[in-house]
């Protein structure tokens, strides 16, 4: 399968130099280009793309509140300058379900871009500890996040809350002593439960809960 991205970024040399590295992959076309917030949900209902990259700093419409547009037609991948962008938390909290920064190397940005079309979610150690900073201003755990936990049955909530770590499948299944295909198994049930697309969002509805 090929998979269709759409680059947004204000800059047209960045654009470029991220047009050559999807390019170069067998399974990846570029389906689009834009330059602003507004360009990206007009070139995301016209040509259905698999994956955004999305900058957050634009002029007219900036990521975040395209993010927030688009999220449920398609996966997006946050590129941004500062590894602690201050929009970084909102930026996933919109629906993105990756974040990258620009300098990082080429493989990383063509694993992100496999990761979230396959319906996965790359959240990095770095933004883990943003998000634990994030929450940890606001010690009262959310009532009614907590009520949507309810459902889950008790390894569920220990593979969520290792999920909320950061910890990756193979990690969560060495630290409970269990196969790795039982973790997928468990983190799909986990999604599926309370309704939320991806590790991304179950982080935050973990954190929100309070129970990390």
């Amino acid at each position: 399968m090929t998979i269709r991205v759409a680059i947004v970024d204000d800059q047209a040399m960045v654009r470029a130099g991220f047009r050559m590295i999807v390019a170069s992959q067998a399974d990846m076309v570029v389906a689009a280009e834009a330059s602003d917030g507004q360009e990206a949900i007009a070139v995301v209902a016209r040509e259905r793309p698999d994956v955004v990259l999305m900058d957050i700093r634009m002029p007219n419409l900036d990521g975040i509140a395209a993010t927030r547009r688009i999220a449920a037609q398609t996966r997006v991948v946050i590129l941004t300058t500062y590894e602690l962008d201050e929009y970084v938390f909102d930026a996933l909290a919109a629906g993105a379900s990756a974040f990258l920064l620009k300098a990082a190397p080429p493989e990383d940005l063509i694993r992100a871009i496999r990761v979230v079309a396959s319906g996965d979610a790359l959240l990095a150690p770095s933004v883990t500890r943003r998000l634990i900073e994030e929450f940890a201003k606001h010690p009262e755990p959310a009532t009614r996040a907590s009520k949507r936990l309810e459902g889950l049955t008790e390894r569920e909530l220990e593979v969520l809350k290792q999920v909320a770590r950061g910890h990756t499948n193979a990690e969560i299944a060495a630290n409970l002593h269990v196969a790795e295909t039982t973790v997928k198994t468990h983190v799909a049930h986990l999604l599926d439960k309370l309704d939320l697309r991806d590790r991304v969002q179950a982080v935050i509805v973990a954190y929100e809960a309070g129970i990390v």
